[in-house]
């Protein structure tokens, strides 16, 4: 084996002229690096491991101190003021339910799709895969991109030629229309509707800030903080900044040139007509 080794060596350096100290260099570096890739994916496993027992804990004590929260709401605005809270908070309930809600079944449907689409596509682990490209597909937008490269990569790393590769993206493409053109808007029936812009900001900063969970997390955020702005005199144009209703005519300014001033002759002739 090490002779083998050896001749390897000497045929690079007799072929391309890379001495054997930078062939052992370069093999060291990489091995370094497939650490570090390693490292970093150990670590994204382990913090969606520890998201998904962590937000357990999360929903039992926030509704363990639901009574406190609300009361600590309630005292901190003024009394003329209960009623407009009051709406506030049932609203963000009912957004929050219906989001969450329709989120899980929307999943549901789109990992049976996934699964089903890869089973006939004669994809390892279909259904494993169509499960995990369900939960990246709640991440809008960046989801699903994704959601697309991991069947993809076990594809070609399983099979021959670029057919099947070609069939996961075709399917996944059907499968997104079906879900963004139905599933979202009969389904996820959430009370606020943020627009795509908004949304994909959010998402990229909410994963800045806190990794997996702030991506989760960000997009409810966001449905609270419009309806509290719909509801606010002074937040209103930041509500339909955030919203996807989008206006047919500027209210501002109307730009182009500016009409001239009337000459002496012209005023004289409109004044006698």
């Amino acid at each position: 084996m090490y002779e083998l080794l050896n001749q390897l060596q000497a045929w690079v350096h007799s072929k391309f002229g890379i001495s054997i100290a930078k062939q052992v260099g370069l093999i060291n570096e990489a091995l370094n690096s497939s650490k570090g890739l390693v490292g970093q994916t150990l670590g994204t496993a382990l913090t969606t491991l520890l998201l998904v027992f962590i937000l357990p804990v999360y929903i039992f004590l926030l509704l363990f101190y639901k009574t406190l929260i609300l009361n600590f709401l309630y005292e901190t605005f003024a009394e003329k003021n209960s009623a407009q809270v009051a709406d506030v908070l049932q609203q963000t309930k009912s957004a929050i339910q219906s989001y969450m809600i329709g989120l899980l079944i929307e999943a549901l449907i789109v990992a049976a799709l996934n699964s089903t689409a890869l089973l006939i596509l004669g994809v390892k682990y279909a259904i494993l895969l169509g499960l995990i490209g369900a939960l990246l597909n709640m991440l809008p937008y960046i989801g699903g991109l994704i959601a697309i490269a991991l069947p993809v990569l076990m594809a070609t790393v399983t099979k021959d030629g670029f057919s099947t590769q070609l069939g996961i993206i075709i399917a996944y493409i059907i499968i997104q229309f079906i879900d963004n053109n139905f599933l979202i808007p009969k389904i996820v029936s959430s009370k606020v509707q943020i627009n795509a812009l908004v949304s994909i900001l959010i998402v990229l900063l909410g994963g800045a800030l806190w990794g997996v969970a702030g991506m989760f997390l960000s997009i409810p955020f966001v449905a609270i903080l419009k309806i509290i702005c719909d509801r606010v005199d002074g937040m209103k144009p930041l509500g339909k900044l955030l919203g996807d209703e989008i206006p047919t005519k500027h209210k501002g300014l109307v730009w182009g040139r500016r009409k001239a001033k009337a000459s002496l002759s012209e005023t004289i002739i409109n004044d006698t007509k």
